[in-house]
């Protein structure tokens, strides 16, 4: 494979030692990396380099990361892992409902966060090739592409992986601990049953729901969740 077609992992940290041993660990990998050490410089270089995916520290100077996925999200469809403080329920929450695909507590193994790059690109690039229809709601798996009522849904990697999941169901109940596996991280040890709460919660307000009138995804208590009767 030449260097140009390799994945471009952009990494954002304003400690350059950890920044350049994470880049090590992702070029023993295969991919190509850029550093960025402030959330403003994170910016520019995603609009202008346009990376696969974002490795996004949460604590930045000048604009932190939640701000910069925000920005990132409204301009760019990149996959992002935040890094958040190790044990840290709020900044996890805070990084996944600015529009992270996965979250790393801080100190992180670099091999896990490799894993983790792996398993967040493999889910944005597989893809069958039939588009599924469920109601008012229509996945090409092939484009990444989501509809509601023949407008398109603006979905982060997750939130499609989400939907496309529930759609692929077809109204069947699907646990939090099958989500997990299948559309958070397939390496996930440990992670808590109530983040994937956050993932259904932010694909319930693009859809229209809300939590008195879940009129696309329906909490099945104790168990999980599953799209509502077309």
């Amino acid at each position: 494979m030449k260097d140009r077609d390799q994945p471009l992992v952009l990494v954002v940290d304003d400690d350059l030692l950890i920044a350049q041993l994470v880049e090590k660990y992702l070029q023993r990998a295969g991919y190509r990396v850029a550093i960025a050490q402030n959330g403003l410089s994170a910016l520019k270089m995603i609009r202008e380099l346009s990376p696969a995916l974002v490795v996004l520290d949460l604590m930045l100077p000048e604009l932190d990361g939640q701000a910069v996925a925000r920005a990132a999200r409204e301009e760019n469809d990149v996959s992002i892992i935040m890094l958040t403080a190790l044990g840290s329920t709020a900044q996890r929450v805070a990084g996944l409902e600015s529009g992270a695909d996965d979250y790393l507590a801080k100190p992180f193994a670099p091999s896990e966060l490799v894993a983790r790059v792996r398993s967040v690109l493999r889910r944005t690039r597989s893809a069958q090739t039939s588009t599924i229809r469920y109601g008012d709601i229509v996945v090409d798996p092939a484009r990444r592409l989501a509809k509601l009522d023949d407008q398109t849904l603006e979905l982060t990697t997750s939130e499609f992986d989400l939907l496309h999941a529930l759609v692929h169901a077809r109204g069947r109940v699907l646990t939090r601990a099958f989500l997990i596996d299948a559309v958070i991280r397939s390496e996930a040890d440990g992670i808590q049953d109530r983040s994937i709460d956050v993932y259904v919660r932010r694909l319930r307000s693009k859809l229209g729901d809300s939590a008195r009138d879940p009129g696309h995804v329906v909490t099945v208590r104790g168990i999980g969740y599953r799209l509502a009767g077309p």
